[in-house]
């Protein structure tokens, strides 16, 4: 079993955050929203991370300024990642294909990997 609040603050102690960085607390597509205040309320709660069925909603999201935490699950195993906004390199090179077989493969390649002849 994990406590939900325990757990959250966790993984928001390892990339250096606090409940001060957190501008609310809701779902992915922004229709639901509390604050961290409200959120510590209700978010300590045990539930059982292990594999088996999510049982965290699946579009909750914990919202900073250039951050978030969103759930992920793997066969019923579920987990916060933290994302952050990517940024653009300075030489960032363009490109003009986005699909494996453009490259004549298969599938789980990257752009690079596409794109390795231009």
């Amino acid at each position: 079993m994990t406590n939900l609040l325990k757990e959250t603050l966790e993984v928001l102690k390892k990339y250096g955050k606090s409940p001060k960085d957190v501008r609310w607390v809701g779902s992915r597509d922004e229709r639901y929203a509390i604050t961290w205040k409200e959120f510590e309320k209700i978010a300590n709660v045990e539930y059982d991370n292990g594999y088996g069925a999510q049982e965290v909603a699946m579009d909750l999201v914990v919202v900073g300024d250039d951050w978030w935490l969103e759930r992920h699950e793997y066969d019923g195993s579920e987990w916060w990642e933290f994302k952050t906004l990517p940024k653009k390199k300075p030489d960032a090179k363009k490109f003009t294909k986005v699909l494996a077989s453009q490259a004549g493969e298969i599938g789980w390649v990257t752009l690079a990997e596409i794109n390795n002849n231009e």
